[in-house]
């Protein structure tokens, strides 16, 4: 999939190369190697998120199957429209159409959140830079919550409350149709949106509307905002950072006499626990089955109560 993605990028690209052959066009085996080859190193490393930073775009010109064109190619602005970068770092091509490819398929144009590194890697070039090493490094981590004590409400020895950081998005729609906001909560759940919700509103001359609002990881704020402004009518949307707290929770399953459901297990400040059965497998289990949801959503929680 990630690979497909980045050939879908590199169809309407100009290639750049020292050789008048072009040598990274579309379809020749030095653009499908990269390609292939990144997608394949990021399946086996796991990784489920890429960011980048600022993109030196370089300078001067470069040779091409098109003739002489300037530096950075066409294509290469082309793709990466939406990234942050800054023009005329670097006397040469520091971002290839391949390069600009792979990012615009798979990265995400922001600062990385807080991680913490399991392992660092470094690709070098050939040719020797004046200004700088010519080296590209990734850097893979995994995120970790902080762990902030307990609620100062909170009872003693809740050391099962912790607090994280998270982003608020939110927008006031009242020129919208109803049925189009639940492809829009959709595509924003998909985007990785930690929680989507819809509230009525009275707006501006009596005209009644809804509130979107969106919890989100501080890292997806600006792809989630996009998807806001391209999936709905609003032409503008608040964001602001907010603390929360949250319970340990873990999943299990319970074994019913419609077969096994799974169950959400909440810990409690004071160490007891909570459970709650996951509607979807509740549904799906009363589907196949062909009885109601709630019979299969009140034996998965006699089936927690039971010893």
């Amino acid at each position: 999939m990630r690979a497909t993605r980045i050939d879908e990028g590199l169809e309407t690209s100009i290639s750049v190369s020292d050789e008048p052959t072009g040598a990274g066009r579309m379809g020749d085996a030095t653009v499908g190697r990269p390609g292939s080859g990144t997608a394949i190193c990021l399946e086996h490393l796991e990784v489920g998120e890429i960011y980048t930073g600022p993109l030196p775009l370089g300078s001067g010109f470069a040779r091409s199957s098109h003739g002489v064109i300037p530096v950075p190619a066409p294509a290469t602005l082309d793709l990466l429209r939406g990234f942050r970068t800054r023009p005329d770092d670097g006397a040469i091509e520091l971002v290839t159409p391949t390069g600009a490819a792979i990012l615009s398929a798979l990265a995400t144009p922001a600062a990385a959140p807080e991680i913490v590194p399991e392992a660092v890697g470094y690709g070098a070039g050939d040719r020797e830079l004046a200004d700088r090493p010519n080296l590209l490094r990734v850097v893979v981590g995994r995120r970790e919550r902080e762990e902030r004590g307990p609620h100062p409400a909170a009872s003693p020895g809740s050391a099962h409350l912790a607090r994280d950081e998270m982003a608020v998005l939110e927008a006031n729609i009242d020129d919208m149709s109803p049925e189009l906001f639940e492809p829009a909560v959709e595509a924003l759940f998909a985007a990785g949106a930690r929680d989507v919700a819809l509230a009525p509103l009275l707006m501006k001359k009596g005209r009644p509307g809804t509130l979107i609002q969106v919890i989100a990881e501080p890292a997806d704020r600006e792809r989630l905002a996009a998807i806001l402004l391209r999936e709905t009518s609003t032409i503008g949307v608040r964001t602001h950072p907010v603390s929360r707290f949250v319970l340990a929770r873990r999943q299990s399953s319970v074994e019913t006499e419609y077969g096994p459901i799974a169950v959400k297990l909440v810990t409690l400040p004071d160490g007891s626990e909570r459970s709650a059965p996951e509607y979807e497998d509740c549904r799906r289990v009363a589907r196949e089955r062909g009885v109601p949801v709630a019979d299969v959503h009140a034996a998965a929680q006699r089936a927690t109560r039971t010893p």
